[in-house]
């Protein structure tokens, strides 16, 4: 299902904006941006979010920033409930947020100030409670830390064509002189061109591509040992070590939510 994303609140006045939204399964918003940065928490479910420049999943529990201006597309997969916090360009900047895509861990205490800063009119006074809890959110959403959920998407045409293709069936079976093929290059030119254009290597990229194919799955209840096998792993176990050298937990700990 396709959306045009309308946002409301573009000339609110208050640098903090938030609301709250409930989306089914698939529902799609195409290449789209907006005047206000875009702190995207999923309460439940997963999201991907996909620019000119690569592809990000957003588990359950965690949020995706999107500064302004930045032409994005935004997917559910699975049911989702999002808190939305759109924060003026200004505000984003004197607190460091950055000016790219980047997925953050969200701590109990942030989840907390969504829940309740949803509640606040956006049209709320400059002092107050109400000014001093927005306030006080930016400033934690600033703090969260980042995760590496991302596959970046080569400038070169034909390496971008590669790369989207393993994202449409990413398996870890896809070797080096696999891509190379499929993008009409030599082994040694695709390899350089690679490493040039994402600034990682191709078996670095292989594995963030396939770890965010694996968030999507489980995040939406797929066994970990279905997934592991689909992706070409040896062994769920072996699944399992990956998953927590990159993200910090075991894939059984990480659904549970995080603890900052």
């Amino acid at each position: 299902m396709m959306k045009v994303m309308v946002n409301p609140y573009e000339d609110t006045p208050g640098d903090v904006v938030v609301t709250r939204q409930d989306y089914a399964d698939g529902e799609l918003f195409p290449m789209h941006s907006h005047q206000r940065g875009q702190f995207a928490y999923a309460a439940c479910g997963v999201i991907t979010v996909e620019t000119e420049a690569g592809n990000w999943a957003v588990p359950p529990l965690r949020a995706i920033w999107v500064p302004a201006g930045l032409s994005h597309a935004m997917q559910m997969r699975g049911p989702v409930t999002m808190l939305n916090t759109y924060i003026r360009p200004h505000a984003a900047q004197s607190v460091g947020l950055p000016e790219h895509c980047q997925v953050f861990g969200v701590s109990t205490l942030v989840q907390q100030l969504l829940e309740k800063a949803v509640d606040v009119p956006a049209h709320h006074s400059s002092k107050g409670r109400d000014a001093h809890l927005m306030g006080l959110l930016l400033y934690e959403i600033a703090n969260m830390p980042a995760l590496s959920l991302n596959a970046p998407i080569p400038g070169e045409p034909r390496l971008a064509l590669a790369c989207n293709g393993f994202l449409a069936a990413p398996s870890l079976e896809i070797g080096i002189d696999d891509m190379a093929e499929r993008a009409g290059m030599s082994r040694r030119t695709f390899t350089r061109q690679f490493r040039t254009y994402t600034g990682i290597s191709y078996i670095e990229w292989r594995q963030q591509a396939c770890l965010l194919a694996a968030v999507v799955r489980l995040g939406n209840g797929e066994p970990v040992t279905r997934v592991a096998m689909d992706l070409g792993y040896s062994s769920p176990s072996a699944f399992a070590t990956v998953f927590k050298s990159a993200l910090g937990e075991t894939p059984s700990r990480y659904f549970q939510g995080p603890q900052y």
